[in-house]
């Protein structure tokens, strides 16, 4: 595969509100972090994802400078059509400044599942209400999310393309049908489980069959016995009181977060059903893929089973409570899982 990845977010947010998934966000600690993605993980590309231009900007200029290639991924979620179209519109030039600064190494996405993560196209105000909203089999049995998904996708190309120059692409659910023709990469993401097990091949020979280069810009599995459960996709394992609490200022030194559930962890069945899934795209000829994701400081990693919210993330590191730093890497407050060597060993042997 060209890109062999991993999704680097600098800071996603539902919203201005939202919390931020990145809290430990700070420009050295992005830097030391793309250095370990590109010399130790061995990856040749990183996606980057967040809601500032600004994180983009300088999360791309260091991963450029580490010779890796940077999909460029600026994300308004839960905007209105008219808004997300400004601000991909402001957030050209950045994805242009980076691919003047290495010509053939940036690619452009111009969303993320926009059926869900955009208002407009499923009823809704939020992300969880378009999701679970009662009609939702019906609109997409009918493909009603389709017309107006194509027609922003159409207007973000033309809106994008007065300042950007270089390649474009989509990040699509498995079920929706962009026009393909408006881009040079195709991207899905697309998860192995039990849900998808029966379509999935049929939604990677569809797509190969555009003759276009195909990525899957996200695939990833949680460090516990039942790591391809597909709820973990979509669900935070943790009470909603212990959590909020957790995220007052100053209070994750001493408030521990509780899980909803236990999952054993298993980093072992994380590690193994990752590689299972690279291996096969790669015989397949895809031509990339991001592995979900880098850390998740959100879901940090505890000893108690009742507390351990990393046993569900989809992270390659485990992060560590606030204040704590690994035995790997000193310097870093995470530890990697099994996946991150597993990852690291898949990548040199494709070098």
């Amino acid at each position: 595969m060209r890109w062999s990845g991993v999704l680097y977010d600098v800071g996603r947010a539902m919203g201005a509100w939202s919390a931020n998934w990145r809290p430990d966000y700070a420009p050295e600690l992005v830097r030391r972090e793309l250095e370990i993605i590109s010399g130790d993980l061995r990856a040749t590309a990183v996606r980057l994802c967040a809601r500032d231009p600004r994180r983009l900007a300088f999360a791309g200029a260091c991963a450029l400078d580490l010779g890796l290639d940077v999909w460029l991924c600026p994300e308004l979620w839960n905007a209105t059509p008219p808004r997300t179209l400004d601000y991909l519109e402001a957030a050209a030039p950045v994805a242009e400044r980076l691919r003047r600064q290495a010509p053939d190494r940036v690619t452009l996405s111009l969303g993320n599942e926009l059926t869900f993560f955009m208002r407009g196209i499923v009823p809704g105000r939020t992300h969880h209400r378009r999701t679970h909203v009662p009609q939702l089999r019906s609109i997409l049995r009918e493909r009603r999310h389709t017309p107006p998904l194509r027609a922003f996708l159409a207007d973000a190309a033309t809106v994008v393309r007065r300042s950007y120059h270089g390649p474009l692409t989509y990040c699509a659910l498995p079920f929706e049908d962009p026009d393909w023709t408006l881009f040079d990469i195709v991207s899905v993401n697309h998860y192995r489980n039990p849900v998808t097990e029966r379509g999935y091949a049929f939604v990677l020979d569809r797509l190969l069959a555009t003759g276009k280069p195909v990525a899957v810009t996200e695939l990833g599995f949680a460090a516990s016995h039942d790591a391809d459960n597909p709820e973990f996709l979509s669900t935070l394992n943790v009470t909603p009181l212990s959590f909020a609490c957790f995220r007052l200022p100053g209070a994750s030194r001493y408030i521990r977060p509780r899980v909803r559930a236990i999952h054993p962890r298993d980093e072992a069945a994380q590690a193994r059903m990752l590689i299972d899934q690279l291996s096969d795209l790669d015989r397949r000829g895809v031509a990339g893929a991001f592995v979900m994701s880098f850390s998740f400081p959100l879901a940090p990693y505890d000893e108690n089973p009742r507390h351990d919210i990393d046993a569900t993330a989809l992270s390659i590191v485990r992060s560590l409570r606030p204040g704590r730093h690994g035995t790997t890497y000193p310097d870093m407050p995470w530890e990697p899982k099994q996946a991150f060597h597993a990852l690291a060993a898949f990548n040199r042997s494709a070098s």
